[in-house]
C-alpha cells in the first residue's frame, strides 16, 4: 500500500443532519456488554432516539435491536431527534452491516458525515436519484471496496440498482464485466452497460491498493465522489491534474507543476498530456461552473489520445515519484481546497482490512451467531 493516501473532501451545507446521538449509559437500562448483542442494542436505541421503528423482523422480544429500541423508548419518550434523510440512511446502513457481519466504523461515520456524500445524480448510471420510492433510482450509500468495512473513505452514494449490481464485487470482477461487454460477449450485465461497469471498476480501483503499473493504465472515467479516499498515488496525481481545469488560474499552476517533474522526459510528457487536456477543456466552452467543468473534464477521459498521453507520463513515474509530486505541490499551494494527504494508516483507519471488512460476529433477525458458525 502507498505510504499516503489522497482525500478529496469538500464539505457541503447540511440541514438537520447532526452527529451521532449519545449512546446509552450504564445503569438500569444499560446495553449488553458483548459483541453483536451490544451493537444491535445500540442500533435499536438510536431508532428510538429518532422516534423510528426498526423493521418488523427485528421486533421479537429476543432480538437485541428490539431490546435497545424498547429501552430507548422508555428513556426518551417524546424527547426525540428529528429523523432527516441522512439519519435514516445511517440507521439503515448500521442495521444492514450488523445483519451481514460487516464491520462498521462508528466514530467518523455519522449522519453528518453521510450528508456530505449526498449527490443529485448517480455517478455510475447518471440517473436522477429518488428517495425511498422502492425504485432502482433510490439513493443508496454503499461500500465501494467489499473487503473493507463501512468506514469513512470507503462509501459513496449511488442508485439502488447500481449498488445491487456491484455488491460484493471487487475491482477485478467489475473490470471483467466491463471487458466482457466491450468484447461483445454481453450487452448488459446486471442491468448495466459497459460504460457503467467501467465507472464501477474505476470507483473500486480508487479504494483498492493496486500495483503502480495497473493503476497507471486506468482512464479516469469517473472523478472521485466527495469524501472518497484515493489510495493509489498515481491515481491521486491523475485526479489532481484533471481537477486543475475546474478552477481559475490553471495556466499559472501548470507552469509550477511542470517545474516539479523529476526528469526532462517526465516534464515533456507532462506538458504534452496537459496541453491535450487543456484542448478538451477549451472545447467545452469559456465559462463553466464547477459542476459543468467537472463533467467536461470527466468526459475528456473518453478520448483515447488523452488516455495514451496520460499513460506515457504515468509510466515514466513510480509510486514514490507521484507521492513526492503531490507532497511538493501541496507545499506550494497548488492543490484545491479540501484536498489533502493523510498517511496510509489513517487513510484506512477502521476499514478492518485484516478481516476483509468482517466483524467478529454476524447478526440475524432471529439472533446472533459467531462468524465461524456460518462460514460454511
Amino acid at each position: 500500500m502507498a505510504q499516503a493516501a489522497f482525500m478529496f473532501d469538500t464539505p457541503v451545507a447540511t440541514t438537520g443532519a447532526g452527529s451521532a446521538p449519545a449512546r446509552p449509559v450504564q445503569g438500569p437500562l444499560a446495553h449488553p456488554r458483548c459483541g453483536a448483542d451490544r451493537s444491535g442494542f445500540e442500533i435499536g436505541w438510536d431508532f428510538a432516539h429518532y422516534r423510528l421503528t426498526p423493521p418488523v423482523a427485528h421486533l421479537h422480544a429476543e432480538n437485541p435491536v428490539r431490546q435497545g429500541w424498547s429501552a430507548g423508548r422508555a428513556v426518551f419518550g417524546t424527547r426525540t431527534l428529528r429523523p432527516g434523510r441522512a439519519a435514516r440512511q445511517w440507521l439503515q446502513l448500521r442495521l444492514a452491516a450488523w445483519q451481514q457481519g460487516v464491520a462498521f466504523e462508528d466514530v467518523q461515520v455519522t449522519p453528518n458525515f453521510l450528508a456530505q456524500l449526498e449527490v443529485a445524480t448517480c455517478p455510475v448510471t447518471g440517473i436522477t436519484l429518488t428517495e425511498a420510492s422502492g425504485a432502482a433510482a433510490d439513493a443508496t450509500i454503499t461500500r465501494i471496496n467489499p473487503a473493507a468495512a463501512v468506514a469513512a473513505g470507503n462509501l459513496a452514494m449511488v442508485s439502488a440498482g447500481a449498488a445491487q449490481a456491484m455488491a460484493g464485487l471487487d475491482f477485478a470482477a467489475a473490470s471483467a464485466h466491463a471487458r466482457r461487454i466491450e468484447a461483445g460477449d454481453a450487452v448488459k450485465i446486471a442491468g448495466l452497460d459497459g460504460a457503467q461497469w467501467a465507472r464501477i471498476a474505476l470507483l473500486k480501483s480508487l479504494v483498492t491498493p493496486l500495483p503502480h503499473a495497473v493503476a497507471a493504465e486506468l482512464p479516469l472515467v469517473l472523478l472521485p465522489p466527495n469524501r472518497l479516499r484515493v489510495l493509489n498515488p498515481v491515481q491521486a496525481l491523475q485526479v489532481m491534474l484533471t481537477l486543475q481545469f475546474c478552477q481559475a488560474g490553471y495556466a499559472r499552476r501548470l507552469v509550477a507543476w511542470a517545474a516539479l517533474m523529476p526528469s526532462s522526459e517526465a516534464r515533456h510528457a507532462f506538458q504534452v498530456f496537459m496541453h491535450t487536456l487543456l484542448a478538451r477543456r477549451l472545447a467545452a466552452g469559456p465559462v463553466l461552473d464547477v459542476a459543468a467543468a467537472r463533467r467536461a473534464m470527466q468526459a475528456a477521459w473518453a478520448d483515447t489520445l488523452v488516455q495514451r498521453r496520460w499513460q506515457r507520463l504515468a509510466l515514466r513515474l513510480c509510486a514514490a515519484d507521484c507521492e513526492q509530486l503531490l507532497w511538493r505541490a501541496a507545499q506550494r499551494q497548488l492543490l484545491g481546497s479540501g484536498q489533502r494527504w493523510i498517511d496510509s494508516t489513517q487513510a484506512t483507519d477502521g476499514w478492518a482490512l485484516s478481516s476483509a471488512g468482517q466483524a467478529s460476529v454476524i447478526a440475524t433477525a432471529e439472533g446472533v451467531v459467531s462468524a465461524n458458525a456460518v462460514s460454511h
